[in-house]
Order: structure tokens, then C-alpha cells, then sequence
């Protein structure tokens, strides 16, 4: 797949140099400097690219149904793997709640949609494209420290040990899933009524927690009382 004159496997290049570079320089942007993001707050507004190519306006998605914005981890985080095998499982209890679920990722349009079919989400999905992460700062979501994402590895890693870290993305490369895009950068998850107002606001405090649909389903709940 060619962009231009980038085929794909240039990109993943690019994105696992990107990868190192961050792991390099360490977590920076890890403090609030405004109040961010939170449940009675209106929704920013973004102008992203779907896996298509095609431009998207973050409003279009709750422009007709309520929203939930999953915001990914990078594409080589084995967490954003478990997450994409539980977003195929619960798709379609998403959607039977009314939801337009979209997700945003650090990858291009190329890269996106690569990465859809090789984890099987479904092809419903719209996937956007935030690579410069304008939505990720939009919604206050921050870099985080090695505790909060590195905690299950060697201490080296966590010390952020730089041959630990090129070390860590050689066997990585090796395994078939190559570290890429800002190992740093946290996921959220958010619901947005058809009025543009947040209604569920969820930053994990490691890249290990997740959220459950019965939260999901609960703020849907009390969001049509």
C-alpha cells in the first residue's frame, strides 16, 4: 500500500523510530496546566481523518446518536491488542445502546487500517487518525510515567534504561509486533450525548485498567433519565 510516495512498511519504519525517540526523552507532558476535560464539559471539537482517508469532524459523531470515543494506546501496545479483542466482543451491545463508537489512534489512515484488520475489529468501526495527538490533548489525555505503563517489566525498562528500551523494541520487531508511535501517551474513553456534552469522562491510571461496559451501559442509563 502506497501513500504518495510512503508505502506502508515505511510508515511502521518511521513510527518505530518515533518509538524509540519518545522512549528516549522520557514521559513529558505528565501535569494538567488547565482544568482538563470532565462529565457536564462540552466535547471539543476536532478535525481528524477516518482510515479511509476521508476528513472527520469529531461533532459528526454525536451529530445523530450519542458518542463513545475510545482513545488507543499506540499499535504495538499488547494492552491496545486485549482492547481490540474485547471492542470486537462488544460492538454490537454498543451499538444496541444507541452509541456511535469511534475510536482514535496515533497511526495514518494506511497504518489505521492495517491495523484493523490484522487485530479484526469490526469494519463498522470508524477508526480517526491523530497522529499529531490533538484530539489526545483535547481531551486531557496526558504521557505517563513508567509505573503506569511499564510496571509488568524488567526494572531496567521501568527505569527507562535507554539499550533497555531499543532492546525491548529489537524483540518486539522480532515477535511480528513492532513498538510504534508514543510509547507515553495514555488512553481515555469518553461518552458524549447528542448535545455535545460529556457524559462519562474515563482516564485509566495505568494503561492496564480498563473500562467495563456495565459502566458504559449505567451512564447511558442516567444520561436518558
Amino acid at each position: 500500500m502506497t501513500t504518495g510516495t510512503t508505502t506502508l512498511q515505511e510508515q511502521i519504519s518511521a513510527a518505530e523510530e518515533q518509538w524509540l525517540q519518545c522512549w528516549k526523552r522520557g514521559p513529558v507532558r505528565t501535569r494538567w496546566q488547565t482544568t482538563p476535560l470532565q462529565v457536564g464539559d462540552e466535547a471539543p471539537d476536532v478535525r481528524l481523518t477516518t482510515q479511509t482517508g476521508a476528513p472527520y469532524f469529531l461533532r459528526e459523531a454525536w451529530k445523530r446518536n450519542a458518542a463513545y470515543l475510545i482513545f488507543w494506546r499506540h499499535f504495538g501496545c499488547s494492552v491496545g491488542f486485549e482492547r481490540a479483542k474485547r471492542l470486537s466482543e462488544e460492538f454490537t451491545k454498543l451499538q444496541a445502546l444507541g452509541l456511535n463508537v469511534v475510536a482514535i489512534g496515533q497511526g495514518e489512515p494506511e497504518r489505521t487500517a492495517s491495523y484493523m484488520a490484522a487485530r479484526e475489529l469490526p469494519s463498522e468501526l470508524t477508526f480517526l487518525c491523530d497522529p499529531e495527538e490533538i484530539a489526545y490533548q483535547a481531551y486531557g489525555l496526558l504521557e505517563g510515567a513508567p509505573h503506569q505503563i511499564f510496571f509488568r517489566l524488567s526494572e531496567d525498562v521501568q527505569k527507562v534504561i535507554p539499550d533497555a528500551g531499543t532492546e525491548l523494541a529489537r524483540a518486539r520487531r522480532a515477535a511480528g509486533a513492532p513498538l510504534v508511535d508514543n510509547p507515553w501517551l495514555m488512553p481515555g474513553e469518553f461518552l458524549v450525548d447528542t448535545s455535545g456534552i460529556v457524559r462519562l469522562a474515563y482516564r485509566p491510571s495505568t494503561v492496564y485498567d480498563t473500562s467495563d461496559f456495565r459502566q458504559v451501559a449505567n451512564a447511558v442509563l442516567l444520561m436518558r433519565q
